[in-house]
């Protein structure tokens, strides 16, 4: 029998990407969207998630397994991105994002892992990123967020191996995605302290956006992943520099590394 697939967040972007490629080696997919009626031409089946909603997490994960009668493997991929002078972002956007980013991917483990104990079997693979590695100026929230799941997985991981369940994290740099589109972006304020250079930093952003790989990349990255039988904790995917970063960030003096940094985004 195919492996059954569940990706949240499966309209668009690294999700689509990694659903379509799964499909077409031969797994049974279901991506989620909060709006799957949206999308008539997907690739795989679409059922309706909202990450932020447990009712809705409990729901969706209900059909996939009434339907499939399994759910062997999770892929956290649902997320939102957040920009801004962290002193400037309101309160209520930083913690929309830790819903979207943090706490709804907890919500949906939990949601799967009785099905997983079940079936004493199962994986699930928090895509995570790059950014999660190091508090990066002006996207602060945003790495935060995915560093706290970087971390909980490493916990989770220690808790589930009684159960056969593999848990890791899959970290992608810059991907060419509509990622920029969906984030909420701080406006950038006319006499603001931060004005000058959150422009520059915000700019250089949206170009390494704009030239980042082709998230058809990550699927083949997942792939090879489900298709490892003891997957590592960490797994890093983006270019040679994004990647070596974090390894930087290990060797290097707290001071330099900052310095490094500052200087790649003309701080």
């Amino acid at each position: 029998m195919s492996k059954v697939v569940l990706i949240t967040g499966g309209s668009s972007g690294i999700g689509k990407s990694i659903g379509e490629f799964l499909t077409s080696k031969g797994f049974e997919v279901f991506g989620t969207s909060r709006n799957p009626d949206r999308y008539t031409e997907s690739k795989f089946k679409l059922v309706a998630l909202d990450v932020a909603d447990t009712r809705s997490i409990e729901k969706a994960i209900k059909t996939v397994i009434e339907t499939s009668g399994k759910l062997d493997v999770l892929i956290n991929n649902a997320g939102a991105g957040i920009t801004g002078p962290i002193e400037e972002i309101p309160d209520a956007e930083i913690k929309r994002n830790f819903e979207t980013n943090f706490f709804g991917p907890i919500n949906v483990i939990k949601a799967v892992l009785p099905q997983m104990r079940v079936q004493n079997s199962g994986l699930i693979i928090n895509i995570t990123s790059i950014a999660g590695y190091m508090g990066l100026p002006y996207r602060g929230i945003y790495s935060a967020s995915k560093g706290a799941l970087e971390l909980i997985t490493e916990a989770f991981r220690m808790e589930i191996k009684d159960f056969n369940i593999h848990m890791t994290n899959v970290a992608p740099g810059d991907f060419a995605t509509n990622i920029a589109a969906g984030r909420y972006t701080a406006p950038i304020v006319k006499s603001s302290p931060y004005e000058r250079v959150y422009k520059t930093t915000l700019d250089l952003m949206n170009e390494h956006v704009d030239h980042g790989e082709n998230p058809d990349i990550m699927a083949k990255v997942v792939y090879k992943v489900i298709n490892t039988p003891n997957p590592k904790i960490h797994y890093k995917v983006g270019a040679f520099m994004q990647k070596f970063s974090i390894v930087l960030k290990r060797i290097l003096p707290d001071k330099v590394y900052e310095k490094m940094l500052m200087n790649h985004y003309k701080l």
